[in-house]
């Protein structure tokens, strides 16, 4: 899709994972990390600032050695928010990268990739077979493809049969037909549109295309293509699905764009865009054809459609089998991505009264972190006209502030307090996920202690149930083994004799620390039987369960910040990486925002983990989950789920320009995440990720002036 553009890279920083091998290849002699054969399809590319000491285990060379090595020029240090800001107001321009500046008489001539038939220069020349033994056949035309279309297939079982973008189709020989993504106009590809046609005519072989082929098939059956202002290019693109309503990220490049007030009557929408309403995709109301703008194979970006591969060898396979159509691939598609939601997290109505539990007593050395995610659900609540109670002890903060909330209690956050408050004020709900452990831990008990039940007052947001799950350790620790995902080796222990135990079953070094505690007390690494023994006196004093882990000292330490409505709609919205390795709190770490030494199969594993976790625990707002990731390959446990806002939340929200607090205020009233307008556009939906064109770096900071005659 790039060949020939000159592609600008908005983030600033790039190269920092450096280039992998070559020649690894997998089974099916595809290259295990490039997305096509021949070398770099871009003409040029303009970044901010080049890595020149890239920091990953698989890299064999720089980014810039290696388009040396290919013959591709780059330029660096451009202002490349000043130049999107030029694309944004002139829409795709033509351009050139030279050496110097140019002569205002000389006429600089540019060239128009456009006017060229860019799909025949990038297809294979003759047919290519992958998985020779495979079935059933899927004939694949190459209108410049994305090698992990070959592998969504392969991987499935297919065989696949790559042909040239004009060749000549036998409808005999295969059993689906795919048509791949590619570049340009898709006026330029009569031929393919001709084949096309002539395969929806003498056959109903189920067939299915992107990007590109989705401007194909939509040409083939009548529709009319347009040439959009900027296209749609990046990792963050949202779409609704039309059968269900739920919203999704997508991976998109694009220029043109099917009108789809053109279709027919048998045809109708899939998908379409959340930001600018244009199309994302077409299906047939009865027969097996269907095709998206966007694209679910991914590599990069996220990879929430990849089953749109399982949909359509599933039709390929019914059809084969000669049952004829027991479900329609539009029904099926349905069917897969339903969501029927839960009694509980849908209130039958909405609360007029709600009680916000704030942080508890801020003392010297922190920040007010849960100041502003209580400070940001109270003016949430107020949006939608409903009446706000807060407890919080300290008296300087943003939220006790005059005119936010409705009625301020300052008293200490203990489940005697709090249920005389509820006494008093008789609210409709509660909301649990906005001041802290502190907060959390007083909601629990309350529960525990059926003061809620008693006094009929509804948990909005997040069950508490799961709050209870991702915070007992054991709990956590099965419920996560349920769906194939691994936490650090672990075993919760009440005594010092049972942790040594412990440690001798695990293995030293091991990582001891205090569950249910605040800001990691007494967490630390022990060797030997010695220091564990020091170790687990002082943290028992802090709670009675403690945890020792297999250490993973060294390991990199990442999170991801994970938003989820009652509807299942799903999006992370930062994820950071801490400068030190795992083992120092988070608060206490040096925190760099987006990550910088992931590779794009490594984040999007890691992001695809977080919602397969979220969506188990059945979370309603915002949280929070931390991994321990090898520095040395792709091997990577679950530290934590924090199912409230954290201190990272605070971070993320800062770092992003997102507001995580008030969204998962609004998202505890069962509102969905596409009904939420984007605060800072005030346009385009808030359900989407963020994606940064700068580094956001957060260094903790000590004020020892407050102490008196300390050494500084």
């Amino acid at each position: 899709s790039y060949r020939d553009q000159i592609l600008v890279l908005t983030y600033p920083m790039i190269g920092n994972y450096g280039v992998p091998d070559e020649n690894d290849v997998d089974i099916y002699g595809l290259p295990k990390h490039f997305e096509w054969i021949d070398g770099i399809s871009v003409a040029g590319l303009v970044v901010g600032e080049i890595c020149t000491t890239p920091s990953h285990w698989r890299q064999t060379r720089t980014l810039s050695k290696w388009m040396e090595d290919q013959g591709i020029p780059g330029i660096s240090d451009i202002d490349t928010r000043e130049l999107t800001k030029k694309i944004r107001e002139n829409g795709t321009i033509l351009g050139r990268i030279t050496y110097e500046l140019p002569n205002p008489e000389k006429k600089i001539n540019f060239i128009d990739p456009n006017t060229r038939n860019l799909v025949a220069e990038c297809s294979v020349k003759k047919p290519i077979i992958y998985n020779p033994t495979g079935s059933p056949r899927i004939c694949a035309i190459d209108c410049g493809l994305k090698l992990n279309q070959i592998r969504c297939f392969v991987a499935r079982g297919a065989r696949v049969e790559l042909v040239p973008w004009n060749y000549n189709l036998d409808v005999t020989k295969f059993d689906g037909l795919f048509i791949s993504n590619g570049p340009g106009d898709p006026v330029v590809c009569r031929d393919t549109v001709n084949q096309i046609e002539k395969v929806l005519k003498r056959s109903d072989i189920p067939i299915f295309g992107i990007c590109l082929g989705h401007q194909l098939l939509s040409t083939a059956i009548g529709c009319k293509t347009y040439k959009m202002k900027y296209g749609n290019r990046g990792h963050n693109l949202p779409c609704i699905h039309h059968g269900t309503g739920r919203c999704f990220m997508t991976s998109q490049n694009h220029g043109f764009a099917v009108d789809a007030n053109t279709l027919g009557a048998d045809w109708e929408a899939l998908f379409t865009n959340a930001n600018d309403n244009t199309n994302e995709g077409i299906i047939h109301k009865s027969k097996p054809y269907f095709s998206v703008q966007f694209h679910p194979e991914h590599t990069a970006g996220p990879e929430d459609l990849e089953l749109l591969f399982d949909v359509f060898l599933e039709s390929v396979k019914e059809r084969l089998n000669g049952n004829g159509q027991t479900i329609t691939v539009r029904e099926n598609l349905i069917k897969k991505l339903s969501y029927k939601p839960k009694f509980e997290s849908l209130q039958m109505e909405r609360p007029k009264k709600v009680l916000i539990l704030g942080s508890g007593g801020l003392s010297i050395g922190q920040a007010g972190e849960f100041d502003y995610s209580g400070s940001q659900a109270i003016k949430a609540l107020k949006e939608e006209k409903i009446q706000t109670i807060l407890i919080n002890p300290n008296i300087a903060t943003v939220q006790t502030s005059k005119g936010l909330a409705d009625k301020v209690y300052f008293l200490p956050l203990t489940p005697e307090y709090v249920e005389q408050v509820i006494k008093a004020e008789r609210p409709h709900g509660v909301l649990l996920t906005f001041g802290g452990q502190t907060a959390l831990n007083c909601g629990v008990e309350l529960e525990r202690s059926k003061i809620f039940a008693k006094y009929n007052v509804k948990i909005m947001g997040t069950p508490i149930q799961s709050i209870i799950e991702t915070e007992d350790r054991k709990i956590f620790s099965d419920r996560v083994a349920e769906i194939g995902e691994k936490v650090a080796p672990s075993e919760a222990v009440y005594s010092v004799a049972e942790a040594l135990e412990a440690a001798e079953t695990i293995g030293y070094p091991v990582m001891a620390r205090a569950a249910f505690s605040l800001g990691g007390l007494g967490s630390g690494f022990a060797n030997n039987q010695e220091e564990l023994k020091i170790l687990a006196k002082q943290a028992l004093a802090h709670s009675n369960q403690l945890i020792i882990d297999k250490s993973l000292r060294g390991w990199k330490e990442v999170e991801y910040e994970v938003v989820r409505d009652a509807f299942d709609n799903c999006i992370t919205v930062c994820n950071m990486e801490n400068l030190d390795p795992l083992g120092i709190h988070t608060g206490e770490s040096i925190v760099v925002a987006p990550s910088q030494t992931l590779s794009n199969k490594e984040y999007n594993m890691l992001r695809t983990t977080a919602i397969k976790v979220i969506r188990h625990f059945g979370v309603v707002g915002e949280c929070n989950i931390q991994y321990a990731l090898n520095p040395e390959s792709e091997q990577y446990y679950i530290i934590e789920v924090n199912a409230r806002l954290s201190r990272s939340s605070a971070l993320a929200s800062k770092a992003t320009g997102y507001p995580l607090a008030y969204v998962a205020a609004k998202l505890s009233l069962g509102v969905g995440l596409p009904d939420i307008k984007n605060s800072v556009t005030g346009v385009t939906t808030a359900c989407f990720e963020p994606s940064l064109d700068y580094c956001v770096v957060k260094i903790p900071r000590w004020d020892l002036s407050k102490f008196i005659r300390v050494s500084k």
